[in-house]
C-alpha cells in the first residue's frame, strides 16, 4: 500500500486493523499517525481512544493487549507503536529488551476489530526474515514513506500552499526548495511562513521567497560552486564574502566545497555503472534530490578533473588548518584561480 492510497482510505472512514510504516521521510510519517488519529477519533475521542508505546521501552505484547482491550466511550482505539527493534531491519540486538513476537504473530492473524494498531518503524528497511514482517505484507499494510524529490517534492510545497488558500507557482516552489533545502520540517516552517506573509487568497512570489526566507549554508555553497563552474570567478569571490558577512567560517565553506565535488564524483562514478537515483542516493546516505542536481553539475566534468579538484581544496584544507596560510584569503585565492573550472557549453573537462 502507498501512502496516498491508505489516507484516501481513511478520508472516507475505512481503517484497516493493522499498519506499518516505515522509511527515511519521518517527517511525513508523524503527518500520517497525526491525519490517522483525526480521522478515526476527532480531537474530543483521542484522551480516551488514543494510546502510545515504544518498544525501546515496553515489551510488543504490552501495546497487543491494549489492542485487545475494549474500548471506552470511543467506537474504536488507535494504539501507536514506535518501533526500532521489532520490525526494523537490524533491530533485536542483544541487551535490547525482550518481546514476544509469537504474541504479535498471534494477533495479526486475527486483529481485534474495535482497534487499530499502527506500527512507526523508524528504520529505512523492515526485516523480511522476520514472521510478522510477511505476516503485515500479506495484509497489504506496510507503508512505506520514502523522501520525496523532483516533481513529488514540488507538488507537496503546492499542496501545502494550497491547503492553506494561498497559491504558488512551479518555478517558485522549485525556488524554495533550493532556498530552504529538502528537509521538511524545514520546508513546512518556510512554506507556512510564506503562506502567512501572503495573506488567505494570496500569491507567493519569487522575490518572497527570496526576501523572507534564509538560504540554508549548503545552497549557498551550491551556488558558489555553480559560479566555479561556469568560470564566473567573480561572482564565486562575492559569494564567499556574503558568507564571510554572516560570519561563517572558511574551514567549514572549504569542508562543504570538498563535500560538493566528493558527492559529484560519487555520483558520477556510480552513474556510470547504470545505477538508479534512489540506489545511488541509498549508497551515499542522501536526498535523492540531491543525488540529480549533483549529476546534473557534474555532467559535463570527466572523474580524472573532478579528483583533481577535490585534492585541490583538500591540501587548501590541511594548509589553512595548520596556519601555512591564512584562512579567508587562502580561500578566495583558491577560488580566484578555479575560475578554470568552468567549462565551454557543449564541452566536456
Amino acid at each position: 500500500m502507498n501512502p496516498t492510497a491508505a489516507a484516501k482510505e481513511m478520508s472516507a472512514g475505512i481503517f484497516r486493523p493493522v499498519y506499518a510504516v516505515f522509511g527515511r521521510d519521518r517527517y511525513r510519517m508523524r503527518e500520517f499517525v497525526a491525519f490517522a488519529a483525526d480521522k478515526l477519533l476527532g480531537e474530543e475521542e483521542k484522551e480516551l481512544g488514543l494510546f502510545r508505546f515504544d518498544t525501546s521501552e515496553t515489551p510488543v505484547e504490552a501495546a497487543i493487549e491494549e489492542a485487545e482491550a475494549m474500548p471506552f466511550f470511543v467506537s474504536r482505539k488507535l494504539v501507536v507503536v514506535r518501533d526500532e527493534t521489532v520490525l526494523a531491519s537490524g533491530g533485536g540486538k542483544e541487551g535490547r529488551l525482550q518481546h514476544n513476537v509469537d504474541r504479535l504473530v498471534a494477533y495479526l492473524r486475527k486483529p481485534c476489530e474495535t482497534s487499530v494498531l499502527l506500527f512507526v518503524v523508524h528504520s529505512d528497511k523492515l526485516d523480511e526474515r522476520r514472521k510478522a514482517v510477511r505476516l503485515l505484507k500479506e495484509m497489504d499494510a506496510v507503508i512505506e514513506f520514502a523522501e520525496l524529490e523532483g516533481r513529488d517534492l514540488v507538488r507537496w510545497v503546492m499542496r501545502r500552499v494550497t491547503q492553506q488558500g494561498r497559491s504558488i507557482g512551479e518555478e517558485t516552489a522549485e525556488a524554495l526548495i533550493r532556498r530552504a533545502g529538502t528537509n521538511l520540517q524545514t520546508l513546512a516552517a518556510e512554506t507556512d511562513k510564506l503562506c502567512l506573509y501572503a495573506g488567505p487568497g494570496g500569491t507567493i512570489l519569487r522575490e518572497h521567497v527570496e526576501a523572507l526566507t534564509e538560504p540554508v549554508l549548503e545552497e549557498d555553497v551550491f551556488a558558489l560552486v555553480d559560479a566555479l563552474m561556469e568560470g564566473d570567478a567573480v561572482r564565486a569571490v562575492s559569494l564567499y564574502r556574503q558568507l564571510l558577512e554572516r560570519k561563517e567560517e572558511p574551514i567549514r565553506i572549504a569542508a562543504l566545497i570538498a563535500s560538493q565535488l566528493r558527492i559529484m564524483l560519487q555520483v558520477k562514478e556510480l552513474a556510470a555503472r547504470s545505477w538508479p537515483v534512489r540506489q545511488i542516493a541509498a549508497e551515499l546516505g542522501l536526498h535523492p534530490y540531491r543525488v540529480r542536481l549533483a549529476a546534473e553539475k557534474a555532467r559535463f566534468w570527466s572523474e580524472a578533473h573532478l579528483a583533481g579538484r577535490l585534492r585541490e581544496i583538500a591540501e587548501l584544507d590541511y594548509r589553512m588548518k595548520t596556519g601555512q596560510v591564512d584562512k579567508a584569503i587562502g580561500l578566495e585565492l583558491y577560488l580566484l584561480e578555479s575560475g578554470a573550472m568552468g567549462r565551454p557549453a557543449g564541452t566536456r573537462i
